[in-house]
């Protein structure tokens, strides 16, 4: 049987988050005889991840992810005040300092939305394509369908292209019997509009939605909202 209907999601800020990663790359350091205080380690990475937003859909296969993280522990290093460079090891360290888990409720409503077996999944997420192993590592591979990430697919949110391939991914559901949560305006409510897909805002911080638009706190009303407006 055909599936009836998809739910397509974010992934960073509405299924995982980031665990605060300033002091765990501090701890990483450390552990490795080199102190910095907290603004430093938050300095560097933030050098580091504008870096790696801007690069990351270069990582389409092993290879290239291994290149990517290679530049992002060179920026990194830049980034580090001057007696905390050259470290040898240092991109373990900044690896060992990313560290992404589920929020709470995520679980729980995946189930929900996948009980009676008429909806499929489909992670849709700007990452490179080491997106499959975080979801495994975080236990939400299994509860999810398929994934696709913009290094894979080529184009990222909100480009319609990256919603049309989980849309095949799903098993060639119609744009108009999904919806996309994600917690941006601008890549996941425009985008998914752009698609032909309802969108739901997932506002964790508090961010407006545009009019017309479905808001949520987090994925706990998830369930019920797609229950009630795909077909």
């Amino acid at each position: 049987m055909l599936p009836r209907r998809a739910v397509l999601l974010d992934a960073l800020g509405v299924l995982l988050e980031l665990e605060p990663p300033a002091p765990l790359l501090r701890a990483e350091l450390a552990a490795r005889g080199v102190v910095i205080t907290e603004e430093e380690a938050h300095t560097a990475l933030r050098a580091e991840i504008a870096y790696y937003r801007a690069h990351h859909d270069e990582a389409s296969d092993v290879e290239r992810l291994e290149e990517l993280r290679d530049r992002c522990a060179a920026v990194l290093d830049a980034a580090l005040p001057p007696h905390a460079r050259g470290l040898a090891d240092l991109r373990a360290a900044l690896l060992a300092s990313l560290r992404f888990r589920p929020y709470p409720e995520v679980p729980a409503a995946l189930a929900a939305l996948r009980d009676g077996g008429g909806t499929r999944l489909v992670v849709v997420s700007n990452w490179d394509v080491s997106l499959h192993g975080v979801l495994a590592d975080t236990g939400l591979a299994p509860l999810v369908d398929a994934a696709i990430s913009s290094a894979e697919c080529g184009a990222g949110k909100p480009a319609p292209a990256i919603f049309a391939r989980a849309l095949e991914l799903a098993g060639g559901v119609a744009p108009g019997a999904a919806l996309h949560a994600g917690d941006t305006v601008a890549a996941d409510v425009e985008g998914a509009r752009a698609a032909g897909i309802l969108p739901v805002l997932v506002a964790r911080d508090g961010t407006a939605a545009p009019p017309g638009v479905a808001v949520l706190e987090d994925l706990r009303g998830l369930p019920a909202l797609a229950a009630a407006y795909l077909p």
